[in-house]
Parts: structure tokens; sequence; C-alpha cells
């Protein structure tokens, strides 16, 4: 794979815009109800209509905002912290889904924690029935180990995510669907490391050795 920077970007801009068009259509029509309501019942189910769609919107920003952008400030390390709850913000809006982690780090480096926050994104967008979330991380040896297991009756992962993240997806076949995959693949390649992935009919397995920079 040999995507453009420009390229790529403009598909990660694609996919944010996809993810946030349904919590800020949501604030749009619920503040079009609100104008019109009269009954003060209805107002107050407004109301806290617009309060979920503000804080899903808002999540959602800050998610992408480190997994795809240049947030974190200029550090070499992102406390694990912010990565957590990143996730877990986003994990909320699903009941039907747990997340259980186990970090050995206080902090990774910016790049680890940009994969552990798209593996994260896979994995709950796999779990299309609920389940469960596994999160793994550790720096050691001068290199962070990722692994991201989502378990659940079933586990629905496109191939052509897979193929972009083992760097075999043809440059025309890339979408806004595919490019953080594409992100992932060129960000390990350009730290000497490696991604791998690995479906079964009730479990998705995303890992990831990555040197530091």
């Amino acid at each position: 794979m040999n995507n453009s920077t420009p390229d790529l970007a403009s598909l990660l801009c694609s996919r944010l815009c996809h993810d946030l068009l349904s919590p800020v259509g949501a604030l749009s029509n619920g503040l079009e109800l609100l104008s019109d309501e009269k009954d003060e019942e209805m107002r107050q189910r407004c109301f806290e209509l617009l309060e979920q769609s503000a804080k899903i919107s808002a999540d959602k920003l800050k998610f992408f905002r480190l997994a795809f952008g240049a947030a974190g400030g200029f550090d070499a390390l992102v406390p694990v912290g912010e990565a957590r709850a990143l996730v877990d913000a986003l994990a909320s809006n699903n009941e039907r889904v747990s997340v259980n982690w186990q970090l050995a780090s206080d902090a990774l480096p910016k790049p680890a924690v940009k994969t552990l926050l798209n593996f994260a994104q896979m994995a709950l967008e796999s779990l299309v029935r609920g389940g469960t979330l596994d999160i793994a991380a550790e720096l050691r040896d001068g290199s962070t180990e990722i692994v991201v297991r989502a378990a659940g009756k079933k586990i629905a992962f496109d191939a052509d995510i897979g193929r972009a993240l083992d760097g075999s997806l043809d440059d025309g076949e890339l979408s806004s669907r595919t490019a953080p995959a594409a992100m992932l693949c060129q960000l390990a390649e350009s730290l000497g490391g490696g991604l791998q992935h690995a479906l079964s009919e009730e479990a998705l397995v995303l890992g990831a050795v990555l040197p530091a920079e």
C-alpha cells in the first residue's frame, strides 16, 4: 500500500464526519422540536435528548482528536488514563458492551495510544450484538505491546479492514471505512513494528508490537 498523505487525511476526515452526522443531526432535530413544543413534559424529554446527543458528539470529537489527530501535546508519552477515559466514554453508548482493562504502564508513546484507540473502535464496531472488550497494553524494553479482544455472540469484521491492517489492500480500494486501518499500517511500518489480527465466530483479536520512535 502506498497511499498519499492528503488522500488518507481526506478519508479520515470523511470517517469523522460520518460518525458525527448522527448525533449532530439529532441535536438539530431536537432543537427544531423544542422550538415548536409547548407541552412541558415533552419539552423536558427534548432537553434530555439534546443533552445525550451533545455528550455523544463531544465524546466522539475527543476520541477522534487523539485517534486521528495531533492531540496529546508535544510529550513523547501520553497518560493511559486519557486513552482509557476516551474508550470508556465511547463504549458507554452501548449498554450491551463491557470493557475490561489490563494496563501495565502509566503512559504510552503517542503512536501506541493511537493504535490502541483505533483497535478499540474496530473491536467495538464488531460487537453488533454486544459482548466483552478486553484491552491490554504494556511498554517493555523500548516497545509497546497491545492486544485488543472483542468477544460476543456475533462478530462483524470487514475483511477489507483486515487487509488494510496487513497492507494488502490496493490503493483504489481504500475508503473512509478502511482508512483508520491503513493509517495504523503506515504508522507501524514507519516504526519498524507490526500488526496482527485473528477472527473467529466468537472473537476478534487485534495485536500490535510498536518500537519506540
